[in-house]
């Protein structure tokens, strides 16, 4: 086996000649309630189309340009409480939240008196503020659109339009049909159900009607009479709901609805504007989600226009959509696509029909991040490492690409409008958080805040990451922590942390190597805590993702097996005692650990498992799992109810009695079947949580779940 250690020091301490008192980490920290042990961001963006960036101190807005030496004051607190006074807008706070559309210009959001939202627009050196629109403070999904300075948003089901002095509402809809929100349960990158013509003339949106999907009741308890709270739950193989997309025009005052044609049990996503506010593309991704077609559309009367391309693949399609239309171009765009088992950049021209790749590798695309006005296009990858994220510019014509970001790690970059300047948020390793300036030939230009280690007065041990290989001969990254008081002659207890699933990437080379605070507060309790990112989880690649298709949780079982053995080869392990802990499909994957390695788990913690995928919603279980009439001998296979003849050791199942996501059946039904068999295990729900557990009751878990690993491990 070919081992590459890299052990972290995650903390960066500082050894001295003299003990020195660590305080120790609390459930609470672990919980994300005490705010002081996560490293404190800097916000920084670009001042509207300038090169020039702007910040706060304080109370005070400040900017400066790349190689000045002092930075300039924008906009004081006292300053924009003279300006709102002036105008009658009451005072403020702190500085309002202002976009910047260019260094004397801006616009924010202020609640005003009569518990409206209030968008107004800021002219610093006119010290003047304009009132551009308003809308209930109950609206949500809010969009505007920069052009038009109009402003869509949803109140209950319905679409409404803030546009100026009026308020145009789009729809009245009865119950189960919704608009304006994002739909199929926000699959297929889906974030939202609100898509502006670029001239903010027109707004498209999905009307989603459920009434034909079955109810799923979920009981509120805080009524005196428990109280029946059903939400719309298409399991797989079952009815699904209809989506339609319709565009409303503002001048015209008219809706049409897109002709997508039959059947009506597909999914609509990727949806995009043409440059020329005339055309929308829909990507057209049938139930099965083997095939997709790129359809354009008349946006004025909804006709079919044409295909612009086709993909399929024999297990699935998963669009990372929009498309992305070249500045000023109404033919060519940009498409994100895993053609030759990665994802990555592709040209579409909407005329010729022809395509492109832009760039190519053993590497995954994991986000497109836009165009500069010299021909380049911008996107971030997986090709350094898939531990790291690093940004590129790749140039349209050529496929020349340049490299931004250098140091190692995770990175986030904000582009200048003009090209010349990057903003790089990152995290790694050995830095919690830090933005520099990167110039447009990738070179280091300035570091601008480096966030002080929030841990480095704790008692936190050593991370190592390794490398093994599974079964067939592919990489597997791997994180240990240890205890912090480590004693390499003794045996240690281990938890495995598992996830598993696709979207998901535990060990990333990022702060605390992705671990965060409550795996570290395990090991403080004196566990090694290990994890090993299995085939199936995210951006690997086709072939190490979608080895899961068809049979869920039976590869991934394989490679963390692979990791058991990695594990016994350490002699500070202790094989013995040895349990697994997890949630969601990391519940679902620690409770088929425990069912199928009973003689391995000695003892297992599984939160919100899905137990059995018949049980789950089509959109997510369809597309891994297909439906069960298709695919019966997969969900035979693996189910977890109907195995618990298997059950040995300890067991601890926690489910949130309102979760909409892995409905309480789930844990249910595998209790029910462990009684039928005679089996004991554990079990404990938390009240009106729903698909995990947060705020204050978020301590309370953890400190189950520690106990309950302290008391059997």
């Amino acid at each position: 086996m070919k081992k590459s250690i890299i052990t972290i020091i995650a903390l960066m301490l500082v050894f001295t000649s003299f003990a020195q008192e660590k305080k120790m980490l609390t459930p609470e920290d672990a919980s994300y309630n005490n705010r002081s042990v996560y490293p404190v961001g800097k916000s920084y963006k670009w001042l509207g189309s300038t090169d020039k960036y702007v910040f706060t101190e304080g109370d005070e807005l400040r900017y400066q340009s790349p190689g000045e030496k002092s930075s300039h004051s924008l906009l004081t607190l006292d300053q924009a409480n003279g300006i709102a006074k002036d105008n009658g807008i009451g005072d403020f706070k702190r500085l309002p939240n202002i976009t910047w559309m260019d260094v004397d210009n801006g616009y924010f959001y202020k609640m005003s008196d009569d518990s409206n939202i209030v968008l107004y627009k800021l002219n610093v050196s006119g010290k003047a503020v304009k009132k551009v629109t308003a809308f209930p403070a109950n609206a949500e999904n809010i969009s505007l659109n920069e052009a038009s300075m109009r402003v869509a948003y949803t109140i209950g089901n319905d679409l409404y339009i803030a546009d100026g002095d009026r308020t145009l509402r789009l729809t009245e809809n009865p119950e189960h049909v919704i608009a304006g929100q994002s739909v199929h349960r926000n699959e297929f990158a889906i974030d939202g159900g609100i898509f502006w013509s670029p001239d903010g003339n027109k707004l498209a949106y999905y009307l989603m009607d459920e009434s034909m999907v079955t109810d799923y009741p979920l009981v509120d308890i805080t009524t005196r009479i428990a109280t029946e709270k059903p939400i719309k739950y298409p399991m797989a193989g079952m009815t699904s709901h209809i989506v339609k997309l319709h565009v409303y025009d503002i001048a015209a005052g008219t809706d049409v609805v897109m002709k997508t044609g039959e059947p009506e049990e597909h999914y609509l996503t990727a949806i995009t504007w043409n440059n020329d506010n005339e055309k929308i593309y829909i990507g057209i991704l049938n139930r099965g989600q083997d095939t997709l077609n790129f359809n354009e559309y008349n946006a004025l009367n909804g006709d079919f226009n044409k295909t612009i391309f086709h993909d399929e693949d024999a297990q699935y399609v998963e669009p990372q959509g929009p498309a992305h239309f070249l500045p000023g171009s109404t033919t060519e765009f940009v498409w994100l696509a895993q053609r030759d088992g990665y994802y990555h950049l592709w040209l579409h021209n909407t005329k010729t029909l022809k395509a492109r790749q832009i760039e190519k590798g053993n590497y995954v695309v994991t986000s497109f991040d836009g165009f500069d006005g010299n021909g380049n296009a911008y996107y971030t990858s997986t090709e350094v490492s898939p531990l790291q994220r690093h940004f590129y510019k790749v140039n349209l014509k050529n496929g020349k690409k340049l490299k931004i970001t250098r140091k190692h790690g995770t990175h986030s970059v904000i582009p200048s409008k003009t090209g010349h300047y990057f903003l790089d948020f990152y995290s790694s390793t050995d830095v919690p958080r830090a933005v520099d300036i990167q110039d447009e030939k990738g070179r280091f230009f300035a570091p601008l805040y480096l966030a002080e280690n929030p841990l480095k007065d704790y008692n936190l041990g050593v991370t190592e990451l390794d490398t093994i290989k599974s079964e067939d001969g592919q990489a597997l990254y791997t994180r240990i922590i240890k205890p912090y008081n480590f004693d390499a002659s003794k045996k240690y207890p281990v938890i495995v942390y598992v996830y598993g699933g696709p979207h998901a990437q535990l060990i990333t080379d990022s702060w605390l190597a992705g671990a965060g605070i409550y795996l570290n507060y395990l090991a403080q309790e004196g566990f090694i805590v290990f994890t090993v990112d299995n085939r199936g989880s995210a951006d690997r690649g086709e072939a190490f993702e979608q080895v899961i298709h068809r049979q869920c949780g039976q590869m991934e079982m394989h490679d963390q097996m692979a990791g058991i053995e990695y594990l016994k080869t350490k002699p500070y392990v202790d094989p013995e005692r040895i349990g697994s802990d997890g949630w969601s499909y990391g519940g679902f994957m620690s409770t088929s650990l425990k069912i199928n390695y009973p003689e391995t788990f000695k003892v297992s913690v599984a939160g919100g498992p899905v137990i059995n995928w018949k049980y789950y919603e089509i959109m997510y279980g369809e597309r891994y799992m297909d439906t069960p009439d298709e695919n019966p001998e997969g969900y035979e296979l693996t189910a977890l109810d109907n195995k618990t003849d298997k059950l040995e050791g300890k067991l601890l199942i926690i489910h949130c009695t309102t979760d909409p996501t892995v409905v309480w059946q789930h844990s249910l039904s595998f209790v029910e079947n462990a009684i039928h068999n005679g089996k004991l295990m554990d079990y404990f729900v938390y009240p009106g949580h729903d698909h995990n557990v947060y705020g204050p009751d978020r301590a309370h878990l953890i400190m189950k779940i520690t106990q309950y690993f302290k008391d059997n491990l």
